[in-house]
């Protein structure tokens, strides 16, 4: 007998009556009326040459042909709707939306590089970004995950590195340079007009310099304080004086020559910026999706020496 896709529907039927024991309760339960299921199960029956059903006026059960054909029709639809459920959840999951709060750096480095990608490939995703130097409390403020440096990030968050570790610098203008001289040592700044930054804690940065072994800590002087590393480039590139910032923020302007570094043997590595969210959520489909293209595009953050 060639299958037809209304013999798979009169099984369905049938497995309904098989587990309610009743045609009412069966009939409730598709929405069809008790003659219409009964019409069904005798054309399924004579198709198969079986009786499946024995009835009553009071009761319905298999027969031992019925319960042995619900059992194998059970199984098979349990793959079948275990197939349509993964399908069903690829869909959804590929749908949604994400909010992540981001750190102001993080924006030209890692964001803007990958969103025309992501929208591309991920077209259900709604994506909200919000840019913020403060330290928020992502689960508190409604957001999905936030992205900082990874030495910020609280130890009860899952931190997923999307950068290796990221080099400091302190440039300067070449016109500043030849005004104000270069320092050859971090203690030099002491004599030169620096842009210093506060932190997004509060804080007024203090500058870090390693070389080989040598770890200096700077309290850089300055009349200019700024709140973030694009108004502290634009003093530099000004001529306001010394900034101390990322090397893969201004590595556009140390290869055009409108800044130098200022102490080309003294850099600092730091921590690379990371994607945090709660441990004890589920990571959404649109996040996990975002950390990848992120991954997948490189941006070329590692330090590159400039003199």
């Amino acid at each position: 007998m060639e299958p037809h896709r209304s013999h798979y529907a009169d099984l369905s039927v049938f497995l309904t009556i098989a587990r309610f024991r009743s045609f009412r309760r069966a009939a409730d339960h598709l929405d069809m009326t008790v003659s219409a299921l009964s019409h069904r199960m005798k054309a399924l029956e004579s198709r198969l040459g079986v009786r499946l059903l024995n009835r009553t006026s009071r009761s319905v059960a298999p027969t031992a042909a019925g319960e042995a054909l619900a059992q194998k029709v059970a199984a098979g639809l349990e793959v079948i709707d275990a197939g349509l459920d993964e399908i069903r959840a690829q869909v959804n999951s590929s749908a949604g939306s994400v909010r992540i709060n981001v750190l102001r750096d993080a924006v030209p480095l890692l964001l803007a590089p990958v969103m025309s990608r992501f929208t591309e490939r991920f077209p259900l995703v709604e994506i909200e970004i919000a840019v913020d130097d403060h330290f928020v409390d992502v689960t508190a403020e409604g957001f999905d995950a936030g992205l900082r440096y990874s030495g910020a990030i609280p130890e009860d968050m899952v931190a997923a590195p999307l950068t290796g570790p990221l080099g400091w610098v302190a440039v300067a203008s070449p016109a500043y340079i030849a005004r104000a001289g270069r320092p050859e040592i971090p203690e030099d700044l002491a004599d030169h007009n620096c842009v210093r930054m506060r932190t997004g804690r509060g804080q007024i940065y203090h500058w870090e310099f390693d070389r080989g072994d040598d770890h200096r800590v700077i309290d850089a002087p300055g009349r200019l304080i700024v709140g973030s590393s694009e108004l502290a480039i634009a003093a530099a590139l000004d001529g306001v004086g010394v900034a101390y910032c990322l090397e893969a923020l201004i590595r556009p302007y140390l290869v055009g020559g409108r800044l130098q570094v200022a102490l080309p043997e003294w850099i600092s590595m730091g921590p690379p910026l990371a994607m945090y969210y709660p441990s004890r959520r589920q990571l959404p489909f649109g996040l996990g999706a975002l950390i990848k293209t992120m991954r997948d595009v490189d941006p070329t953050l590692s330090w590159k020496p400039h003199r």
